[in-house]
């Protein structure tokens, strides 16, 4: 199972590299915007299980959202305000977990689904567009560090559950080798990104900790509509959205922060 795990996140991130170097941009943010898409196409399975067209109404719905966002994309002030909204929305989504389970109509399940995505896609088609590559990159290194370390230190260490009414597996030791690989991380990679320590591990702290609310928040609607995974797209690590949930938190932070401290 690990064996699996490990090979295909390889080839996605061997993707991943071929869409972020070799694709001309335009095709490269439709890709990354494809991603979202099909996450959104997963949640809608959260919302009907027992039909397809139900799916598709949801992921047109997100779709028009992400296409109102890409035609005002030079606008600041739409950025702006998408990213508030998405951060507002984490900090909701950390009190919810606290009071689960909890019945979750329809109709906030639609909501909650398009406040998931659309700000994450935003922000990481923000850091493409606008951020050398290797801040892109750097995003995603901190989120699949907290994955890693929180993975091999809570299996081996873990006896304190985290949230176990919504992912009985994670722990809090988990969390602590999650940010540890995170401050590893950022450690070896400060001369490279070319910041100091004191702002660097921090920020990147507070981005690792957002991602662990992001994996959790997903969980507990998967949780709320009775499936193990979003989806079987990827061999050993379940659905797009499966792959995506942490950095679906991470990401709109992590891009506010860069403007709000200067560091980009």
């Amino acid at each position: 199972m690990l064996k699996q795990r490990i090979l295909t996140a390889i080839v996605a991130l061997a993707i991943l590299t071929l869409v972020v170097f070799a694709l001309p941009p335009v095709v490269a943010r439709i890709a990354i915007a494809a991603v979202f898409v099909i996450g959104a196409w997963e949640w809608g399975g959260f919302l009907y299980r027992t039909g397809r067209l139900g799916q598709l109404v949801y992921v047109t719905f997100v779709a028009a959202l992400m296409a109102a966002t890409w035609v005002n994309a030079g606008d600041p002030v739409w950025l702006d305000t998408l990213l508030r909204v998405g951060l507002v929305w984490w900090m909701l989504a950390l009190v919810w977990l606290l009071f689960f389970p909890t019945p979750i109509p329809v109709s906030i399940n639609w909501i909650c689904g398009a406040l998931v995505l659309v700000p994450a896609w935003a922000a990481v088609d923000h850091l493409y567009t606008q951020y050398p590559s290797k801040l892109l990159f750097f995003c995603l290194f901190i989120v699949w560090a907290t994955d890693i370390g929180a993975y091999f230190v809570g299996k081996r260490f873990g006896r304190v559950k985290l949230a176990p009414a919504i992912s009985p597996g994670k722990t809090w030791e988990g969390v602590l080798g999650g940010l540890a690989a995170v401050a590893l991380l950022v450690t070896a990679a400060s001369s490279i990104i070319g910041w100091e320590l004191t702002v660097l591990i921090p920020f990147c702290l507070a981005v690792a900790m957002l991602s662990i609310i992001g994996d959790l928040t997903v969980s507990m609607f998967k949780r709320a509509a009775g499936v193990k995974d979003s989806g079987s797209l990827f061999p050993g690590h379940g659905g797009v959205l499966d792959r995506i949930d942490s950095v679906t938190a991470a990401s709109p932070l992590y891009v506010y922060a860069l403007a709000w401290t200067g560091l980009s």
